[in-house]
């Protein structure tokens, strides 16, 4: 095939997504290619400022609160896909249900008998001394036996184009609320191109997600509501946007009060009972007389209502035991101790500082190797070791001397790229993957998920806080 278009387009020493690297088009792409080679520069440049125009006018931003006071920024698209052929994602899918499946009976077996632990699988001080871990769970019974509800599991691509997971995420994953609104903006940018190659929908998350949270109450037509931190928080639209697309209040904690235990929402006609709350608070912030005392943001004697079965919270508070850095290490371990079963996508190889051989070799390579606190998320808290200067290292040394518990470390893997439009022409940039996963009625993987972009040249952080954006991922039939 013939591409004027990506004529001055270097592959690099990457996977290329959409080239071989003997600059062949791969066969998922052809069509689309074939799209872009029919449209003049200035139709493209069109198409992309449209684009932006559409985030502008949706409002759909998210707070950077590392520069002062909270910048309110437009996630940035670029409107060049991913596309990723069905054989494909059908194995990535299998992985995802595997690792959900197994990661849910863990966080019960910690919060109930700990047989894991017994067992000599993963070591007691791991899970005592994660932060997620909380004491007050022991014991606790969420509905349907299901803790982790919602998640979104990075993963990446190695030198060979296979995944790779990077790490998990079961507190309070964001993002969806750009796949989805991606997708409507390249629909209109490309309206021919869907129905030709035959893309996968993911128009109906927002039914999907609703009807799971209705699943885990027993009683029919339940009240659900979202519950959020306020108009402050980086993903306030996200929370807005998913109630407004189920046709369910978003409320605050002012809007909560537990009477009678229950959980009630306050509204003009009077209290309402609430069935189903999809919280996206961090659980130590829920219920100031359960966890932090300091909390204006969570709603006084939840936690008890939760533990008494009186309402159902997705994710259920104590699922951050399973989003820590340090367990994420464990999870193959995980998965073959609960299913006897090997991992269908391996881990990113993982160094454990709080294991002297392995801290050893950290604190001697730095400098090769991306280091990562066990509970941060957003690409804060992390040092890349071939990009940071000798005192930053220097740095990340004294912390994981002084606490080797709280990091982790792994191999700099060069992620994937996906040809990015830049300017007049397409360049090369690092992409992530962050597919979600409902488990309710089964466990169910939304075909696709968020493509993250790193967009300054020559960077892996993808994280939008961090001067990442994003791309549609188009899944084909």
């Amino acid at each position: 095939m013939d591409l004027n278009s990506f004529s001055n387009y270097e592959v690099g020493a990457f996977y290329d997504e959409m080239f071989s690297s003997d600059r062949r088009v791969r066969d998922w792409y052809k069509d689309f290619c074939q799209e872009i080679e029919n449209m003049s520069r200035d139709e493209l440049q069109s198409k992309q400022h449209a684009a932006e125009r559409s985030l502008h006018s949706m409002g759909i931003t998210f707070n950077v609160y590392s520069e002062g006071e909270g910048v309110e920024r437009i996630m940035p698209i670029d409107i060049i896909p991913r596309i990723i052929m069905r054989q494909e994602w059908d194995e990535v899918a299998r992985g995802l249900v595997q690792r959900v499946e197994a990661l849910n009976l863990f966080i019960d077996d910690i919060y109930h008998d700990q047989k894991i632990l017994k067992d000599g699988i993963i070591p007691e001080s791991v899970i005592t001394s994660s932060k997620g871990f909380l004491k007050q769970c022991m014991g606790v019974n969420p509905p349907k036996g299901i803790w982790c509800h919602i998640t979104g599991t990075d993963l990446i691509r190695d030198d060979n184009g296979d995944f790779l997971v990077l790490e998990d995420n079961l507190r309070c994953p964001s993002g969806v609320s750009y796949v989805l609104e991606n997708r409507e903006i390249l629909k209109k940018a490309f309206p021919n191109i869907f129905e030709k190659i035959g893309v996968q929908h993911v128009s109906d998350y927002p039914t999907r997600l609703l009807e799971m949270l209705q699943f885990i109450c027993d009683k029919p037509d339940p009240q659900v509501v979202v519950l959020t931190p306020g108009i402050y928080n980086s993903a306030y639209f996200e929370h807005s946007y998913l109630a407004q697309q189920m046709g369910v209040s978003l409320v605050e904690s002012s809007d909560l009060v537990v009477r009678d235990g229950t959980v009630q929402m306050r509204t003009t006609k009077g209290y309402e009972l609430v069935d189903v709350i999809y919280r996206r608070i961090d659980d130590t912030f829920m219920d100031p007389k359960a966890f932090n005392p300091e909390s204006l943001i969570g709603v006084p004697g939840i936690f008890d209502v939760f533990k008494n079965n009186k309402v159902a919270i997705a994710n259920a508070p104590g699922t951050g035991v399973a989003d820590d850095k340090v367990v994420y290490a464990y999870v193959p371990r995980i998965i073959k101790y609960y299913l006897d079963q090997d991992p269908a996508i391996p881990n990113v190889r993982t160094y454990l500082c709080g294991e002297d051989a392995d801290r050893k070799y950290v604190l001697e390579n730095i400098e090769e190797l991306v280091v990562k606190e066990a509970n941060e998320a957003g690409g804060y808290g992390m040092l890349i070791g071939p990009k940071s200067t000798k005192e930053e290292c220097e740095e990340f040394r004294k912390r994981i001397k002084n606490n080797p518990r709280n990091y982790i470390a792994q191999p700099t893997i060069s992620l994937s790229r996906v040809p990015t439009l830049v300017g007049e022409g397409f360049e090369g940039r690092h992409v992530d993957l962050r597919p979600y996963i409902l488990y309710g009625d089964g466990v169910k993987v939304i075909p696709g998920g968020l493509t993250r972009v790193a967009l300054r040249k020559g960077s892996l952080v993808v994280n939008s806080s961090q001067g990442g954006g994003s791309k549609d991922t188009w899944v084909l039939y």
